[in-house]
């Protein structure tokens, strides 16, 4: 199965006390959908997870779900560094409806490769939802190793990886170890065209929030086979795609939502918005991509 080819992981909006402003989330999703993005990524690190109460997490995923989920593809965020908890919590995500989860590799507690292979299988055995592993070691200061990868990917309802290391080589590693019935989905924006060359299906995406149906139609071309266009929207649209990384992810993009007139208001600590410097310049490249109004 697909999740499709544009995975926006989505902002969690807050009103101006930092709790969760659901009506501007039911709101962003349906703009998301209609702009571009064949699913959503709810409860992932630009939604700003680790800072969400359980009973949170559950009403965001509820909502959600009854306002696009009839429309688009609903991913959870439900892993964590603990196994039991990261079953606890897609067991209920599989509850409230959702399409699939996506399960981090955990972090903090640097599990070896054997502890990271039984950590997913649990989970996968857990759910009949399908399953997108989520390999960022930048963030949980473990990789998920190709061969790993490709054990997991014989567990029927692991489907997919979200690729996230950075390392052009290790997802040419994974996709000559799988199959193409198993999803190579880029973590990095800047990075989609270069995976879908090796046999990637698309993106997980935070400037989805802005281009959303500029990053599909490049996809869309680069599968049709006009390699030239793709190529040209990708080199356009790079400025943007690093912009958005000039400092901690999700702290850009949210500050850019609101530049736009997206009100998703501020960040929960221990995040913090951007120093003036950073974002004049951020306003400068929305400027150039015409995104300002």
């Amino acid at each position: 199965m697909s999740f499709g080819e544009v995975l926006t992981a989505m902002v969690t909006p807050f009103n101006e006390d930092l709790t969760i402003n659901y009506e501007k989330a039911i709101d962003l999703a349906n703009y998301l959908v209609d702009n571009g993005s064949d699913g959503l990524v709810v409860l992932g690190t630009t939604g700003e997870v680790p800072t969400l109460s359980g009973e949170e997490k559950i009403k965001l995923l509820e909502v959600i779900v009854e306002s696009v989920g009839n429309k688009a593809q609903i991913i959870a965020g439900t892993g964590s560094y603990s196994t039991q908890a990261s079953i606890d919590f897609t067991k209920k995500a599989e509850e409230i409806g959702v399409d699939g989860v996506m399960l981090v590799t955990p972090y903090y507690n640097k599990p070896p490769q054997e502890g990271l292979y039984k950590h997913f299988k649990m989970v996968a055995g857990e759910t009949d939802l399908p399953v997108m592993l989520y390999n960022v070691p930048g963030r949980t200061s473990r990789n998920i190793e190709p061969e790993t990868i490709a054990k997991l990917a014989e567990i029927d309802n692991i489907v997919a990886v979200k690729e996230a290391s950075g390392n052009l080589d290790q997802a040419i590693k994974i996709r000559s170890l799988t199959d193409d019935s198993f999803k190579i989905y880029s973590g990095d924006d800047s990075l989609t065209l270069p995976i879908l060359s090796i046999g990637g299906e698309g993106v997980v995406s935070v400037a989805s929030h802005l281009v959303g149906n500029e990053l599909k139609a490049m996809i869309a071309d680069f599968k049709a086979g006009k390699i030239k266009e793709a190529a040209q929207q990708n080199a356009r649209l790079n400025k943007l795609f690093s912009t958005m990384f000039i400092s901690t992810n999700p702290i850009p993009v949210k500050v850019a939502l609101n530049l736009v007139g997206k009100e998703v208001g501020g960040l929960r600590p221990p995040l913090v918005g951007l120093n003036d410097d950073l974002e004049k310049r951020l306003k400068s490249v929305l400027a150039e991509y015409n995104l300002l109004d």
